[in-house]
Formats: C-alpha cells, structure tokens, sequence
C-alpha cells in the first residue's frame, strides 16, 4: 500500500527574471512502513520534493497524495491538519523553540492539537525516554548538544503517532557517531512503530541505512521512471 504518490510533479522558483527548474516531472511511490533515503547532491531537488510531499511547499503542476489524502483536493485548512496530525517534520536546523524545555518542545504539537495536559506530559517523557534523553527534560535547546538536540526534534516528530515523518538532511550538523546514533533510533521507531520514515540526504551513511534509495539528480529521478519501495 502506497503512502505516498507521486506523479509528474514539477516544480519552478523565480529568482528575479530568471525561471530556475526545480522539479522537472518527478515520479516515486513509496511503501507504508518504509525507510527511505532520497539520495542526490546540493542542488539536485530532493528538498523540494520532501518539502512538496510534506505540504510545506506546492508544485507547479502534477498529482500528490500523502495517506490517502489528495493535495489537489485541499484548501489550506485541509493542509494545515494534515500537517499537524499525520505527518512529523525533523530540520536540518533542528527548529527547536528556543525558550521552551526538551520536554516542552516535544509536547508542542499535543498542545496544538488539544491533548490533556497531564496525557501531554506522559507522552513526552515516554518518547524523550525512547530517545534516550531521560534526565533532560528540562534542558533548553540551549543547554543540549546538536545530536541532543536533533533527538527532542525526531521525538517531537515521532509523539503524536503520525503516519510519515519526514526529515532533511537530519545528520548534517552531527559527527559521524552521533548521526550513526540517530539513524539507529529512527530505525527503531521504524521497525517497533510502523511510522514511514523519509530521507532527504548526500550523507553515504543515511543511505546505508535505507531499506530503499530514490536516487535524484537535476530534479528528475534517475534510476526508473517510477521508484518503488
């Protein structure tokens, strides 16, 4: 079962007058429960697509549905729930609320999305136990290390049971080890959770850890034309 679904997506930034191809007619398929790395150079588009199927950005033209939902179909409403309830995003930046605790930041999106209090906190706890992080509850970003950091962000992602999580680049600011740290926790969550785990990614060891790689170069796919996981 496909929870993702790509078709001739295309996507075009405009710098000044200049029309700059993004996307050039992408297409991939990708398994529910998979652990997926889009795999390509600076530059190459894999961004954009994670950021296209996470609804963070909108193709110029081509068909994209996300657990059964079909973009096409939604306003900004539609969108915004969707984001909030089925899908987990981890940044390269990490994109922690910087005056809030580790524990605070996980449970944000339960308080967005109207979880009790008291259910809020259990839940962060659990996760942030999962990530190995139980004494820092109350640390702020501040006050943690990146690959600490990056952990409350794949525990922020990971706590409300979303469908896909997605991440990019989630190893770029950390040294091999801990990045080899972080895969393993994902893998995990993966394997034990069923969540759908996507990738954007240059790094040989991600891809190392994918059950499957969507190679993409020049905003195109360049293995097949259509990529299954």
């Amino acid at each position: 079962m496909h929870i993702v679904e790509c078709e001739n997506v295309v996507k075009t930034y405009q710098q000044g007058k200049v029309s700059v191809p993004a996307l050039r007619g992408v297409n991939l398929f990708i398994e529910k429960g998979g652990f997926v790395s889009l795999a390509g150079p600076s530059g190459s588009g894999k961004t954009t697509v994670l950021n296209i199927i996470g609804g963070l950005d909108t193709p110029d033209t081509g068909r994209i549905i996300v657990d059964g939902n079909n973009y096409n179909d939604m306003n900004a409403s539609q969108m915004a729930g969707l984001r909030l309830r089925q899908i987990g995003f981890v940044f390269q930046s990490y994109n922690l609320i910087p005056v809030l605790s580790a524990l605070e930041n996980v449970e944000y999106v339960m308080l967005l999305q109207g979880v009790h209090t008291e259910e809020r906190k259990d839940r962060a706890m659990a996760v942030l136990d999962e990530v190995g992080l139980e004494e820092m509850y109350n640390r702020r970003p501040a006050e943690l290390s990146g690959g600490q950091q990056q952990r409350v962000a794949v525990a922020r992602a990971i706590v409300s049971g979303p469908a896909i999580v997605l991440a990019d680049e989630p190893t770029a600011n950390l040294d091999s080890k801990t990045g080899k740290n972080l895969m393993e926790i994902m893998e995990r969550m993966n394997e034990e959770k069923g969540i759908t785990f996507v990738f954007s990614t240059h790094d040989k060891m991600v891809m190392e850890c994918a059950k499957k790689l969507i190679h993409i170069k020049d905003g195109m796919v360049t293995d097949d034309p259509i990529q299954s996981l």
